[in-house]
């Protein structure tokens, strides 16, 4: 139990990490940008301050308010259950352990904005030319990312292989060894 929950804490470090970075990050484009009105980086990246009452991509931004909620909870019952799935992590989990870490990061981070707000910042801006992908924040970068973990994690692991049974057996093979 104490092993578990060792393990768990520094996936919840990371996580909180990445909320901050997050809500510094935010507050940081809310005092320093314009909304709507970019501060050129490069030719194809800039900073651009952006409201988004929506899901990603401003999904469902003008559906009248209910998503506000809809979103808020549907992220805390998704954050619930990433908590407790960070807790039955073993030590040799790490890819998936930090997939999840920032997804929940990320998750927590958009929800902090959507309860306080009522939206969430967004301000990064990636295109090319005429094309614009949608802004996003740290957040989302971490909820990507984080799910090309666990994507990785699963492809590598097999279906219904959660790392456990392979550590179990390295550990095995290491005390007949001795």
């Amino acid at each position: 139990m104490l092993k578990s929950l060792y393990v768990a804490a520094r996936w919840y470090a990371l996580a909180i990490c990445v909320v901050l970075l997050d809500q510094v990050t935010k507050n940081a484009a809310t005092a320093l940008l314009d909304y709507g009105r970019p501060k050129e980086v490069f030719f194809w990246f800039d900073f651009t301050l952006h409201h988004n009452v929506g899901a990603a991509f401003s999904f469902l931004s003008s559906a009248g308010g209910w998503q506000r909620w809809f979103f808020t909870i549907l992220a805390l019952l998704v954050s619930a259950m990433l908590v407790f799935w960070l807790k039955s992590l073993q030590r040799s989990q790490w890819v998936l352990g930090a997939g999840l870490a920032l997804i929940l990061g990320g998750a927590l981070g958009n929800v902090w904005d959507r309860m306080v707000l009522g939206y969430v910042v967004d301000f990064i801006s990636v295109h090319y030319r005429d094309w614009y992908f949608p802004t996003f924040n740290i957040a989302d970068a971490a909820i990507s990312v984080g799910a090309v973990l666990v994507v990785i994690d699963s492809l590598v692991s097999g279906p219904g292989n959660d790392g456990a049974g392979e550590a179990h057996a390295r550990g095995k093979e290491a005390e007949r060894d001795e």
